[in-house]
């Protein structure tokens, strides 16, 4: 990697990393990313590769052990000066185990060792984590949430995924299914909207960018006014994107529906923080609406705090910081780094 593109990601040079080195990986149904990161959390290499799920869990390992030996090959180390692997994977899993049971996204793959098979390839110890845990656990460490004691992150896709963390601990729970808070119940009517999962009333049935997409669609067929009509109508597929890009045209339909997940969301975060009375609710994900860097993103989050604020203790309301993540896409491969550190720094009797 030269100097130019390593200092437009941000890398560090390995001269000015403080050791030991992790990699983190970050297993996707698309793609997976690989990366070195020091003691302090900072990058110093990333590679993708595809999945390949067709190509079965085996063979994806051993290409990830290849993809974990590329990133090191990048950071300018050796291989043994990596003392620990983080993985980061979509679920559902058993944790302690280490073993991938039914994963929605990864077809076939179904009970699968794949903590201990990528440490057999790659010859490293292996700490195994939730994706939405790892994303989580990226901010916690470096990101958003820096110098939190606690947080919660929802990550914003074609489902809602959710990491908790509370000091150095992710909540995974009792059987590997913690924090699976895009499953919330927000609307117990009987003819809710239904959740991917198959039941009825969770968040992710209207605040993930599938349910924007349902929620968006049943306007426009009960023949609600709308730019998006001609949008549509000239062959354009109907996407969280498009709907943004209306809404910043002002169109007040696309714009309804954004601030109503908003609503929604806000509903679900107060939950979340009577629950959990966390230092911070993070939002990420591919459905920001632009984020920070963009008016129609600074207005949803707004809508989304004062949703919350309305809804929470008062002493919560002042002092719970609700904000868009930091990391973005490299979240997950940093934050299953940050998890296999932690693992080595238990096992040396060091503070995490």
């Amino acid at each position: 990697m030269s100097d130019v593109s390593r200092q437009s990601r941000g890398f560090i040079r390995p001269e000015k990393a403080k050791e030991p080195f992790f990699v983190g990986v970050d297993l996707g149904g698309t793609n997976t990313k690989i990366g070195v990161v020091d003691d302090l959390g900072r990058p110093l290499s990333f590679v993708s590769i595809p999945t390949q799920v067709e190509r079965g869990p085996e063979d994806a390992v051993c290409r990830m052990a290849e993809g974990i030996r590329e990133a090191v090959r990048q950071a300018g180390i050796s291989l043994d000066r990596v003392v620990r692997v983080g993985l980061g994977s979509p679920g559902t899993m058993d944790i302690p185990r280490g073993m991938l049971l039914k994963p929605v996204n990864l077809v076939g793959w179904d009970d699968f060792p794949i903590r201990d098979r990528l440490s057999f390839h790659c010859g490293k110890p292996v700490a195994f984590i939730n994706d939405a845990a790892a994303a989580a656990y990226g901010e916690y460490w470096v990101g958003s949430g820096r110098g939190f004691h606690s947080l919660v992150l929802l990550t914003l896709g074609t489902g809602i995924g959710c990491g908790i963390i509370v000091g150095d601990l992710s909540i995974d729970g009792e059987n590997s299914h913690g924090a699976e808070c895009g499953h919330i119940i927000i609307d117990p009517a009987d003819d809710a909207r239904w959740c991917n999962c198959g039941q009825r009333g969770h968040l992710e049935a209207y605040a993930s960018a599938t349910a924007v997409v349902r929620r968006t669609r049943d306007a426009l067929e009960a023949n609600l006014p709308s730019s998006l009509h001609k949008r549509l109508e000239a062959g354009e597929t109907l996407t969280p994107k498009l709907i943004a890009e209306e809404a910043e045209k002002g169109d007040a339909l696309s714009r309804d529906i954004i601030f109503e997940t908003a609503r929604y969301l806000g509903i679900g975060i107060a939950t979340l923080i009577h629950t959990i009375d966390p230092n911070g609710v993070l939002l990420g994900g591919a459905m920001t609406f632009g984020g920070m860097g963009s008016l129609l993103g600074r207005e949803f989050l707004e809508r989304i705090r004062t949703e919350v604020r309305r809804r929470i203790f008062p002493l919560l309301a002042q002092r719970t910081k609700i904000d868009f993540a930091a990391l973005g896409a490299d979240a997950g491969f940093i934050g299953a780094a940050g998890v296999a550190r932690v693992e080595h720094r238990k096992l040396c009797g060091a503070d995490a």
